[in-house]
């Protein structure tokens, strides 16, 4: 399986898990809003504190975004590309998205994939100080209480990146669902599996899946060979011996790919951010 040697040690801990308490949301993201604040507003209204959610419909804009790029220093494996800002307000063909924390202060982690006013498309990492919405966008997902994604320094990779923290909410009351996060050069498949057996849930639903795999080997599209990418998984049931992820990516180039990941062939670069819940 591929390996990309990162910058700084590996921790003992390869999937990390929270017990969370996960509500399930269906809503509509007013035009206007900020993508952030309209996130967090949403979050509040339901008394949790983020959660991982698919985002489809609509359009964004002004909005930001970068690619993967090759590092510029030894200091990352792999790094961002400069910030690119589409004309208009592109459709929205579909984000996943994690709802959390940084320094504090809301945040987000989200990757997309969307139309642009003369019909090319796009996708990356879109940029929560610069993404608003033009017109109404679906959020659908989960909701968490109980535990709460925070950026937090890496040593392994040197990024700052959302990790699944225990909380004190008293929303908890009960958890129904685990928020994890994958660390890198493990398979994506075996990780979920093994997350998934681990909260004693015989099969799981897939909620959000942010995060970005070694290149990629398709079951039912070619592969894509370029290492650095950013990864959203559009559906995921997580079942030992038959689990299928349905993912999009970017790839350095600015190459657009999906389709369904082979098992035990597609290991994780950075992170996979996600919530599981028994399926």
């Amino acid at each position: 399986m591929r390996h990309i040697q990162q910058p700084g040690p590996a921790g003992p801990e390869r999937i990390i898990a929270h017990p969370v308490r996960a509500q399930a949301v269906d809503a509509e993201l007013p035009r206007g809003a900020s993508l952030l604040a309209a996130l967090h507003d949403l979050a509040r209204a339901h008394g949790a504190e983020g959660g991982c959610l698919t985002l489809s419909g609509g359009a964004l804009g002004p909005f930001a975004y970068v690619i993967p790029a090759l590092a510029p220093d030894p200091s990352h494996a792999a790094y961002y590309s400069d910030t690119f800002r589409p004309a208009g307000a592109p459709r929205l063909d579909v984000a996943s998205i994690t709802v959390g924390f940084r320094d504090g202060a809301p945040f987000f982690h989200c990757h997309g994939f969307w139309t642009e006013a003369d019909g090319r498309a796009g996708g990356g990492l879109m940029l929560p100080e610069e993404t608003n919405i033009a017109a109404p966008v679906r959020a659908q997902g989960v909701l968490i209480s109980g535990a709460r994604f925070e950026a937090r320094q890496d040593a392994e990779t040197g990024f700052k990146l959302f990790t699944p923290v225990a909380t004190t909410s008293p929303n908890a009351t009960s958890a129904n669902g685990i928020a994890i996060r994958l660390c890198p050069n493990q398979d994506i498949t075996a990780a979920l599996e093994a997350a998934a057996a681990g909260a004693g849930f015989s099969a799981a639903r897939l909620h959000g899946g942010v995060g970005s795999i070694i290149g990629a080997r398709y079951a039912n599209a070619p592969p894509v060979d370029n290492f650095a990418t950013e990864m959203l998984i559009r559906d995921g049931v997580i079942r030992p011996g038959a689990t299928k992820l349905d993912v999009a990516m970017v790839d350095l180039t600015g190459q657009l790919s999906a389709g369904v990941l082979t098992p035990g062939d597609n290991p994780v670069l950075m992170t996979l951010e996600a919530v599981l819940v028994p399926d």
